[in-house]
C-alpha cells in the first residue's frame, strides 16, 4: 500500500481529468497505459473522487456507446472497470451468443479463472481500437473474483457474452488489448462486418477469410 503521499498525485491527476467535462476521452492503441499492467486499487482515490471517477466512466462508456471500460481507457492506471449491456439484439443472436442484459457493475481489482474447458469464438471489437473487429476465442464460462466500488467482495461465474464483457476489460487491466488473443486472419474493418459478416457466429468469416475455429 503506497502512502499518502505516493497517492495524492494521481488524486490530482483524476481530479484535474474530471474536471475538464464529460466523456472522458478513451485513449486509442498505441498509448503505453494500455500496455502496463495496473497496480491493485488500494484507495488511492478518497470515497467522493472514486464515486466522480465511477460515474464518469459509465457516462463515457454509455456516450461511445460500449459495453464496458477500463481506467487505463481514459489514461488512469487504476485496476477498475465498468460494465454495462442493455444487449438491445435479435432473438437469435441472444440464443447462440448467450447475451442477456447486463445491469451497470463497477469491477474492482478484478480476475477471472475459466470454468470448464468449453470456448467460444466470435467477433469483438474495442473501444481503444476503433474501426476494426477480429474474432477471439474465449473461454465460455468463467467465475471473476474482486470487490466492487464499495469494497463489497465479488466472487460470480459468468457465462455467454456477459464472460467475454469480464474478461476483455479485465485483460485491459493486465495491458492486454483483444487483438492479443485474435484470429489474425479474422480482421475486419467495421463497413465489412456490416456488409459480410453480421451473422450471429462467424462461421461464415472463418470459411471466406480461412481461419479455423475451436
Amino acid at each position: 500500500m503506497g502512502t499518502p503521499g505516493d497517492r495524492a498525485p494521481l488524486a490530482e491527476r483524476v481530479g484535474q481529468l474530471l474536471d475538464g467535462g464529460l466523456p472522458l476521452t478513451i485513449v486509442a492503441a498505441g498509448d503505453p497505459v494500455l500496455r502496463h499492467g495496473i497496480a491493485p486499487y488500494d484507495g488511492q482515490l478518497a470515497p467522493a473522487l472514486l464515486a466522480r471517477f465511477v460515474e464518469a466512466l459509465r457516462v463515457t462508456m454509455r456516450a461511445a456507446p460500449g459495453v464496458g471500460l477500463a481506467a487505463p481507457q481514459v489514461g488512469v492506471p487504476l485496476r477498475i472497470a465498468v460494465i454495462e449491456d442493455p444487449a438491445p439484439v435479435p432473438e437469435e443472436v441472444r440464443l447462440v451468443r448467450g447475451r442477456v442484459p447486463q445491469p451497470f457493475r463497477v469491477l474492482v481489482n478484478p480476475s477471472y479463472e475459466p470454468v470448464g474447458g468449453a470456448r467460444a469464438a466470435f467477433f469483438e471489437g474495442c473501444l481503444s481500437v476503433p474501426g476494426w473487429q477480429a474474432v477471439v476465442a474465449r473461454p465460455a464460462e468463467v467465475r471473476l473474483t474482486g470487490q466492487d466500488e464499495h469494497g463489497r467482495a465479488l466472487d460470480e461465474v459468468f457465462t455467454g457474452w456477459p464472460a467475454r464483457i469480464v474478461q476483455h476489460e479485465t485483460d485491459h487491466l493486465d495491458g492486454v488489448l483483444y487483438l492479443d488473443r485474435a484470429e489474425p486472419r479474422s480482421l475486419s474493418s467495421s463497413q465489412a462486418m456490416a456488409e459480410r459478416w453480421a451473422q450471429p457466429t462467424p462461421e461464415e468469416a472463418a470459411r471466406a477469410l480461412g481461419f479455423e475455429l475451436p
